[in-house]
């Protein structure tokens, strides 16, 4: 059985029925709609389908509000969900693709496809655990200075080509096993939003892959909102803030060996494909 969810909060009944129809075109066999908008104007989408569950909440976060679903799909004993951004859509083949990968390699907890803007452009969403100058200071220095760093955190050098075992996945498209996320929780729900993919993809990295898979790809219109809006970029901050505060900020020692470790695995593996 296949879950998936999507969490809206004022978006247009067109905007979500774009991924949708896009959900409802695969063997997903529920689809949540979880609602934090002020009205629950967007009900009329549970008539699209019976598959659709419509859910109007009040507004606790990004990761709680996926965490209804997710719990729901735990008691339908559901074996993979996947979390889905209202901007993202994507072509038919796509979710029958990463549930036979992930079908064929147990020991794989979660998993992403590549990412394209929607002119095109590829959008660089595997990363290393984040250090605070990667997250916060960044925005404070002038590009210059950060863009070898950011060449590296954003793992470039590996020309997105190849599967991967990455730390870091964009929550923009997430596509969980259950009984992992069974294991090692769900979303950090003191994340109100931002960090919480982070976390999430972190908490299953230590005990299982996370894995970039480049064989298909979805197109996600990313807005980054806080880049624009002083009030995202508040929330930003003091979200971050609170990932820092429990990971660590100087000092976080599992960061610095799993990155180590990323890097060294992805370096042989460029070395390797670069001899065949």
């Amino acid at each position: 059985m296949i879950t998936a969810s999507i969490v809206s909060y004022h978006h247009r009944s067109s905007e979500i029925r774009k991924i949708m129809d896009c959900v409802l075109a695969a063997p997903v066999d529920k689809l949540f709609i979880i609602d934090h908008s002020s009205d629950d104007r967007l009900r009329e989408l549970e008539e699209v389908s019976g598959r659709v569950r419509y859910i109007h909440s009040i507004n606790r976060g990004y990761g709680a509000g996926h965490n209804i679903a997710i719990r729901e799909a735990i008691e339908l004993g559901a074996t993979y969900h996947v979390v889905v951004n209202p901007d993202v859509y994507f072509e038919n083949g796509v979710l029958e693709r990463l549930v036979e990968y992930m079908d064929e390699n147990e020991d794989v907890g979660q998993i992403m496809p590549k990412v394209y803007y929607p002119n095109g452009d590829l959008q660089c969403l595997c990363k290393l655990i984040p250090t605070p100058l990667d997250l916060l200071f960044k925005r404070f220095l002038p590009d210059f200075i950060i863009k070898k760093r950011i060449y590296k955190f954003q793992l470039r050098f590996t020309g997105y080509d190849k599967i991967m075992n990455v730390p870091y996945l964009s929550g923009c498209f997430m596509f969980f096993r259950i009984s992992v996320l069974q294991e090692i929780g769900l979303f950090d729900e003191r994340f109100f939003m931002y960090p919480e993919d982070i976390d999430i993809t972190r908490r299953i990295h230590e005990k299982y892959k996370t894995i970039f898979f480049p064989g298909v790809f979805i197109i996600h219109a990313h807005a980054a909102a806080s880049k624009t809006s002083f009030k995202m970029l508040k929330v930003h901050i003091l979200n971050m803030i609170k990932y820092f505060n429990k990971w660590g900020w100087c000092f976080d020692s599992k960061r610095k060996r799993i990155n180590k470790q990323v890097l060294k695995d992805l370096e042989n593996m460029n070395g390797n494909h670069s001899n065949s």
